[in-house]
């Protein structure tokens, strides 16, 4: 009997990972976070089942705060930090290398075909040698970039681009080889979050107070909804609707070929950017409440009130909620139901999103720590 169950675990972890996400989110694995949110739609998801009770397992500190968020590929870690550099750890905590970027680093990096790719306050984008740290290229634009970059595919699909938003107020789509230009779009003001994709639309919010709908083939707008004031996070794509919140405290379900808000939320800022799986969303807010929402619906299926402001983002690993807080805290919550499983307490604000993988969730801190969980 205890074979069976094992099977049928594997049989349908399996099946999560293959028809779970879309095509072009085939980049994760239960051992990869290779993005910001995992995957190119931004719904911070993972099928990991990760355990009840946690322990810390290292810590690397570095010489100044930590508001990126670390990802993880092919058994290395990586993340920016506000001392300036790019780090690269090995499972075990033991520093492969560092990149120095001279500015901050508050970005997420993104690794893809073995190369890191993460913005700078400085502007400048920088694609690095996921193993060796040595910079391949640069790109530079005229303001900060506070947001991870995304990638698509070239319409005939033969080279793979990458988007980035800048202070600037541009979107910028440069080839993911060499750093050439391909196109950029100019919003109306700063744009501060990812852009998420659905491999034929990009879509971003900014200062502007706009959702931006971008065709990626040639980075014309297709669309824009006015949402009334800025959109500090990043949006999520889950079957054609997208996800998102205001800093007035509004938090939206749009449907993406209508153009129709299906449902909105009136709560406290949100800086964070929602996960969304399995009929649920979940996202923090600065009134310090970690809320569930019913996907279809909007209605509220939990909430749970931490300590202090949330700007970080959640995740949701298999039926558990993983999240920091200003509090100094990382939750661990059940899905269905929002009890609190597990707590840890750090004493640092935490901004930064956790990167889970099979055995491991890493979160950096506010002391400028890189904090490594185990169960």
């Amino acid at each position: 009997m205890k074979i069976a169950k094992t099977t049928l675990s594997v049989l349908f972890l399996v099946i999560a990972i293959l028809f779970g996400t879309s095509k072009s989110s085939k980049a994760q694995t239960t051992d990869c976070w290779p993005s910001f949110r995992a995957n190119q739609e931004l719904t911070g998801y993972t099928p990991v089942s990760i355990g009840n009770s946690l322990k810390l397992q290292w810590s690397f500190k570095t010489e100044d705060a930590i508001q990126s968020s670390a990802v993880v590929c092919d058994n290395q870690i990586f993340i920016g930090s506000n001392d300036g550099y790019i780090y690269s750890f090995s499972m075990d905590g033991k520093l492969i290398w560092k990149y120095r970027a001279e500015t901050s680093i508050e970005a997420a990096p993104l690794v893809l075909d073995n190369t890191i790719y993460v913005g700078s306050l400085e502007g400048m984008l920088f694609a690095l040698d996921a193993k060796t740290g040595k910079l391949k290229w640069k790109y530079e634009t005229d303001g900060q970039i506070s947001g991870a970059s995304g990638w698509i595919y070239s319409p005939d699909k033969k080279e793979k681009w990458i988007i980035t938003g800048s202070y600037d107020f541009f979107l910028h789509c440069v080839k993911a080889k060499n750093g050439e230009l391909v196109w950029k779009f100019e919003a109306d003001n700063y744009i501060n979050g990812a852009p998420a994709t659905n491999g034929e639309i990009t879509l971003f919010g900014g200062c502007d107070g706009y959702l931006h709908i971008i065709n990626v083939d040639n980075g014309e707008e297709n669309d824009k909804i006015d949402v009334g004031t800025y959109i500090a996070s990043s949006a999520a794509i889950k079957d054609n609707i997208a996800f998102y919140g205001n800093y007035d405290g509004d938090f939206y379900c749009t449907n993406l070929k209508t153009r129709k808000i299906l449902w909105k939320y009136e709560a406290g800022p949100f800086l964070g950017s929602p996960a969304v799986a399995d009929g649920k969303v979940v996202i923090g807010s600065q009134d310090k409440n970690v809320y569930c929402f019913d996907q279809k619906t909007g209605e509220i299926i939990w909430k749970f009130n931490t300590l202090r402001k949330i700007d970080g983002s959640a995740v949701i690993a298999g039926n558990k909620v993983v999240i920091g807080s200003g509090d100094g805290r990382m939750y661990i919550f059940d899905l269905k139901t929002g009890e609190k499983i597990w707590s840890y307490e750090i004493g640092a604000s935490l901004t930064s999103t956790p990167a889970v993988v099979d055995g491991m969730i890493i979160i950096g801190g506010e002391d400028g720590v890189v904090y490594a969980f185990s169960w």
